[in-house]
């Protein structure tokens, strides 16, 4: 008897998804349960597990392949002696020089990426994760100690390095071309799924919505006076830092309730207004955007907000958020002051009419009671959807905030 080993059903919004890589080669033993193969869609990273014991017969999808849900990835017939076959009788599919999966620890994709990248033997690599398994900052960690141990190698004299663009991470392409004359070189790399569904959603919505953007600027002197009050104590107490994200949420939240259309989608020719508060917070990965949800974050607390911020970065670091981590949401909040930014306009994240963005804050020159003073202020920048919020909306929406962030304790009357 034989078992097919299929695409799995992961969400109504996933159809398809990419063969990031075979973990076991055509000929191995498997054990029922056992992972099989890495998946990458548009949202998360997956394994696929052996629906029983048996020997993988058969890869019909290597390395690379697009694949859509319910399709056969593979055969495992009954049979074999668990032992497993020597590595060249069965060379994996499409594997390069990557190193076999046979040999290979259980690592997330991401951090098998950077081992591939920097030529780290995961072998070698001592997981931080769950049930032993190697994380992304375990292979970096691991790669560090590698260049600082080796003595630094001279180069031919005719060698000559690629150039590197600033800003930029060497890629680990499924495919890649290179063409080269004298100095200038190109590089042509396959998007990942997570990219090009970016790329497709980011187009889609500002070719379907009336965008439009209002700005303004925030004194953020309280918040950093409340910060510096209550940081150590809030560590000791709860064991994460107080952050500047936890009082956004809150006051977005505050802000939200006296304009519902905010906090509103649009679907077909209806307005639906929802009263509950599932915000998103935009996190950049290596792997592209994600924007994980803090669901009834209206409930949550400071020190809960900021705990759960700190698991979406880690998981989306590591490739392991949840389809229901991003799933939803009815507002989201981006920051890209993080990164140096002082002023930008976000893009919508549909079906949601409106996105905050929040920026770097900067010491400037400020007429405060008819005296020039300086102080911390960061622009903020509301995107909004004009079909369904109007300017004048936005515009009070924003002022809100202002007024929220600039006298902390009202957040205690909201």
């Amino acid at each position: 008897m034989s078992a097919n080993v299929v695409v799995p059903e992961v969400g109504e919004s996933i159809v398809d998804a990419r063969v990031a890589r075979w973990l076991k080669r055509e000929g191995d033993q498997v054990s029922a349960g056992e992972p099989l193969v890495e998946l990458e869609t548009d949202k998360i990273d997956l394994e696929v597990a052996a629906p029983k014991a048996g020997v993988l017969s058969r890869i019909a999808h290597g390395d690379g392949a697009d694949v859509k849900v319910g399709e056969v990835l593979g055969v495992i017939e009954e049979g074999g002696t668990g032992e497993e076959k020597p590595e060249a009788e069965s060379p994996r599919p499409d594997a390069g020089s990557r190193q076999p999966a046979a040999d290979r620890k259980r690592a997330t994709p991401a951090a098998k990426n950077v081992a591939d990248r920097n030529q780290v033997d995961l072998k070698t690599v001592e997981g931080t994760g769950v049930a032993g398994r190697v994380m992304r900052r375990d292979v970096e960690s691991a790669s560090t100690r590698g260049a600082a141990a080796e003595p630094p190698a001279v180069a031919p004299p005719a060698a000559k390095a690629e150039p590197v663009v600033a800003g930029t991470r060497p890629a680990t392409p499924i495919r890649e071309e290179r063409r080269q004359s004298g100095d200038r070189s190109e590089e042509r790399v396959r998007m990942s799924k997570r990219r090009a569904t970016i790329a497709r959603r980011l187009v889609e919505a500002q070719s379907t919505a009336a965008m439009l953007t209002t700005f303004n600027e925030v004194d953020m002197s309280a918040i950093q006076a409340v910060r510096e009050r209550h940081k150590q104590s809030f560590k000791e107490k709860h064991g994460v830092g107080l952050g500047l994200t936890s009082f956004f949420v809150k006051t977005v939240i505050g802000a939200l309730r006296e304009f519902p259309r905010i906090n509103a989608e649009i679907q077909g020719d209806e307005m639906v207004l929802k009263h509950y508060y599932d915000i998103g917070i935009a996190v950049g990965a290596s792997e592209g955007l994600v924007v994980p949800v803090l669901r009834d974050a209206d409930r949550m607390s400071f020190a809960q907000i900021e705990g759960r911020i700190r698991e979406f970065a880690k998981a989306a670091e590591d490739g392991t958020l949840s389809l229901a981590d991003l799933r939803g949401g009815t507002f989201t909040i981006t920051n890209g002051g993080v990164f140096g930014s002082l002023l930008s306009t976000p893009i919508l994240n549909p079906p949601q009419v409106a996105i905050l963005g929040l920026h770097a804050i900067k010491d400037r020159p400020v007429v405060v009671s008819g005296q020039v003073v300086i102080r911390p202020m960061m622009y903020t920048a509301l995107t909004y959807d004009h079909r369904i919020v109007d300017g004048s909306e936005a515009v009070q929406f924003l002022v809100r905030v202002k007024q929220l962030v600039e006298d902390p304790g009202a957040l205690l009357l909201e």
